[in-house]
């Protein structure tokens, strides 16, 4: 019995999708091409080609039934050689070009291709007509202008306004626009460069719907897609399957794919006949999009794509050092609200008065309109905030939708109608935990933000006269907009970043003034042990002697294997590589000189960033201290991203000057120089810095990108070298 069309668990073949299941439509097993180049799969062991586009008579003079299951080399010209020559360095997840000719009867025929490897021992070749050397050119030297001028940017609308004007400069398509993903996948496209006759899209906004999951994924596998006429005809490739396995023929990377017909569609509303789509791809996730269109038919040759590729490379990796920038800001402010709440328990003796005194310094950064501040069963609040039951009702819903110590939601009565009559007051809310089990809380508060959002086309009418098997999606792109209401501005991942920030240094902060309580005040005593207990974080407090009083249980955690709980200062110090450095600072705190920030290592290896406050006492006296220890190991392991990357980017660059000169390749060389500058700036801006939020996978993806913007240079020069 055959599954059903409307099952959740059909996936339609290619070509055979409807608006109710396109999400799965099988579109990397398209079974046909567009008709503007010729696709081989040939045998790797000997080069028999297996399937072929049923255009082969077109393109290379050679009925298709003369193609399959003949030897490659058939075809005549230096084509089986070239695919032989780059066999032994394809692979299955990036395109590589090259020329190459055909002869059969005598004419020789110049092509550019594009391949990689396929499944089951495969190869897979794309042929299409070589473009022109001067074309081929004229986008190189564009690229190191572009790349400076990426580098210069210093905020992601700027850059994005510098990516749409550099690409339409190289490429010439009537529109090139920036389309950014939100958190729940709808685009708003935030740049466009454009025709003078054609109206803005500036501003509008497409449901996530238009861009099925599939599609997503060959967006991060293939980076750079093409459409060259909306109303082409497909050529199917045959024989379907594989001949000695079976199988369909997985195209996902094929640059000659056929798109399917929803999508064909789709463009054909908007009256769009040609397309060049890149991805911007952001710590391994779909930032954006890079969206080219043309009003007429446009090819593109594989020098421009490159250019583009490589563009979009840079501007992915200028993305991540502005908006990390930004994130690293939010040390400076919490370091800032650190000090002054210190010292206001050091003369006031409550930190939590001190906090919302200047309500301020809490409101501005998170363009809150209120926040909440719920700890020991005492409750304080500044800003618009609704009456003290209320909220005391949303902190017991919201501690129990707590994860990893933090809370979101931009519309509190879609989360939870049962609190929709806070809406007037509260709609959107941001909370951090200060004790881990939820009791006391940290919340900002939002007010309703009545958006007017500009789609293009209604985005809940897809289809026509209600007939979900009618293939047109969205007919109308007229602006459609919509007043959004009950839904608080979304909070950014900066506004988290910030939240989680703040919440880690009032967790610090709350401990030292326990610990300060405890010193003073003896009957406060299992309250700082369970606070303690409850620590995340490794950390002691000793008296002034240096006998250790509470050592958190997190601490056993870094020791070194088989050590106990250290119960003084003297085996504190035994445990660390430089134990007379240790001594003596210990000493100093001891002596109630002023509290120490540094590193030290233990004798396992492991580096701690310590935290060392000391605890005045009267008359000068000095009543213990308390220390905290940090885990180091994701700071060095940013360093020695750092200091990789450098590495990689000298090599790179060395690299690149032995194998060509600029006289010898007649070709400007300040490409390659602007992407590693790039790279090496973008790295700087990651690193210089005193933030602690942990940046290696940044760097160590921003080498990857940066690589392999490089390594897509080289092969275009390498495509474009005179034969």
């Amino acid at each position: 019995m055959s599954r059903k069309v409307n099952d959740p668990l059909y996936s339609p073949p290619f070509g055979q999708a409807d608006l109710t299941n396109c999400e799965r439509e099988l579109i990397h097993l398209a079974g046909s091409i567009q008709p503007h180049g010729v696709l081989l799969v040939v045998r790797e062991s000997d080069l028999q080609v297996l399937q072929a586009s049923l255009n082969t008579e077109q393109w290379l003079g050679v009925p298709h039934a003369a193609v399959v299951e003949a030897p490659l080399p058939a075809l005549g010209g230096d084509l089986a050689a070239r695919v032989r020559e780059l066999g032994r360095t394809l692979t299955e997840v990036e395109l590589t070009p090259f020329h190459c000719s055909t002869g059969h009867g005598g004419l020789l025929r110049h092509f550019e291709g594009m391949a990689h490897r396929g499944q089951s021992g495969t190869l897979i070749v794309e042929l299409e007509t070589a473009g022109p050397p001067a074309e081929d050119v004229a986008a190189q030297a564009l690229l190191a202008t572009a790349v400076r001028r990426f580098s210069e940017a210093m905020s992601v609308d700027a850059l994005a306004d510098t990516a749409v004007q550099s690409i339409r400069e190289l490429t010439h398509y009537d529109r090139v626009m920036v389309y950014r993903f939100d958190a729940d996948g709808h685009g708003e496209i935030v740049a466009e460069a454009r025709d003078d006759r054609l109206d803005t899209l500036l501003g509008h906004r497409y449901p996530a719907t238009d861009i099925p999951q599939r599609a997503r994924d060959l967006y991060l596998r293939n980076r750079v897609r093409v459409l060259v006429d909306a109303r082409y005809l497909p050529v199917a490739v045959e024989p379907r399957r594989l001949p000695h396995s079976g199988e369909e023929l997985d195209m996902s990377m094929c640059h000659l794919r056929s798109m399917s017909p929803l999508h064909i569609q789709y463009l054909r509303n908007m009256g769009v006949t040609a397309t060049l789509v890149v991805s911007l791809v952001r710590e391994g996730r779909l930032w954006g999009l890079i969206a080219c269109h043309h009003y007429a038919p446009r090819r593109i040759h594989y020098a421009q794509r490159a250019a583009v590729d490589v563009l979009a490379e840079v501007m992915s990796t200028r993305i991540a050092a502005i908006e990390n920038y930004v994130r690293t800001q939010v040390d400076v402010l919490v370091r800032r609200m650190e000090l002054r709440l210190i010292e206001a328990t050091s003369t006031e003796g409550d930190w939590r008065a001190a906090l919302m005194r200047n309500a301020r310094t809490l409101l501005l950064p998170m363009d809150a309109s209120g926040v909440a501040l719920l700890h020991d069963g005492e409750l304080l609040t500044a800003g618009e905030v609704p009456s003290t039951e209320a909220v005391r009702a949303l902190a017991g819903w919201v501690s129990g939708e707590m994860k990893q110590m933090l809370f979101s939601c931009a519309s509190v009565e879609r989360a939870n109608p049962a609190l929709a009559y806070l809406t007037p007051v509260v709609c959107g809310v941001l909370a951090i935990d200060l004790s881990t089990r939820g009791r006391n809380l940290l919340m900002w508060f939002r007010r309703e933000q009545r958006a007017k959002l500009t789609w293009a086309g209604d985005p809940a009418k897809p289809m026509v006269d209600n007939d979900p098997l009618t293939l047109s999606p969205r007919r109308s792109f007229e602006a459609w907009s919509e007043i959004v209401r009950g839904t608080a501005a979304p909070w950014s991942r900066a506004d988290l970043a910030l939240a989680r920030a703040i919440g880690a240094s009032l967790r610090d902060v709350i401990m030292q003034t326990q610990a300060v309580r405890l010193l003073i005040a003896q009957h406060q005593l299992e309250k700082f042990r369970t606070a303690v207990d409850e620590s995340p974080e490794p950390l002691l407090v000793a008296d002034g002697d240096g006998r250790i009083l509470f050592p958190s249980p997190a601490l056993a955690g870094i020791l070194p294997g088989g050590c106990r709980q250290p119960a003084n200062f003297d085996e504190l110090a035994a445990l660390f590589e430089d134990q007379a450095s240790v001594r003596d600072v210990l000493r100093s705190l001891r002596e109630g000189r002023v509290s120490w920030r540094g590193e030290w290592r233990m004798s396992g290896g492991i580096a701690l960033g310590v935290r060392a406050d000391v605890v005045p006492g009267p008359r000068d006296a000095v009543l213990g201290c308390i220390l905290i220890f940090t885990d180091l190991t994701d700071a060095k392991r940013t360093e020695a991203a750092r200091r990789h990357l450098e590495q990689s980017l000298t090599m790179t660059g060395q690299a690149d000057a032995q194998l060509t000169t600029r006289e010898a390749r007649g070709l400007p060389d300040e490409v390659m120089g602007a992407i590693l500058a790039n790279a090496s700036v973008a790295a700087m801006e990651l690193t210089d810095t005193t933030a602690s939020i942990p940046v290696a996978t940044l760097i160590e993806e921003l080498e990857a990108s940066a690589t392999r913007a490089a390594a897509v240079y080289a092969r275009l020069r390498e495509f474009n070298r005179p034969l």
